[in-house]
């Protein structure tokens, strides 16, 4: 029986390289060679590369469609706190001077009450989100 043709190489490898090449040869129950061999087989065969390229695709393609839902969202929050704005600046007039520190400290109490609520729909939801798209 013919044994297949090997050729003798000889490679410097860093330490933690050599002690997981160790442990995975002496896990599989098969010499380092076979290991090395495989490791080498499947980094060099062409498939290897078509498979991650697919992949890295297939990554992409996802980035690409969460950007544009997170594009819509943030589209859709200026134009409504636009809308808000515009709605607000033509609704209120400007205040008196003597009215102007009991509105501060109204607007002051019903901001912070807002933040809490906020952070509550944050939270426990439902978003406006999911009241947009459902």
């Amino acid at each position: 029986m013919k044994k297949p043709d090997r050729q003798k190489m000889t490679f410097r490898i860093h330490a933690h390289l050599a002690r997981q090449l160790s442990e995975r040869a002496r896990s599989r129950r098969v010499s380092q060679t076979e290991v090395l061999e495989a490791a080498l087989a499947s980094m060099l065969t062409p498939d290897q590369e078509e498979r991650v390229e697919a992949a890295l695709t297939k990554r992409l393609d996802r980035i690409s469609r969460q950007l544009e839902r997170l594009e819509w969202h943030v589209e859709l929050s200026n134009e409504a706190f636009a809308i808000f704005v515009r709605f607000w600046l033509t609704s209120n007039a400007p205040l008196p001077d003597e009215a102007m520190r009991a509105a501060q400290a109204t607007g002051k109490k019903r901001y912070q009450a807002f933040v809490e609520s906020l952070a509550r729909r944050m939270e426990a939801g439902p978003k406006l989100r999911e009241e947009m798209e459902g």
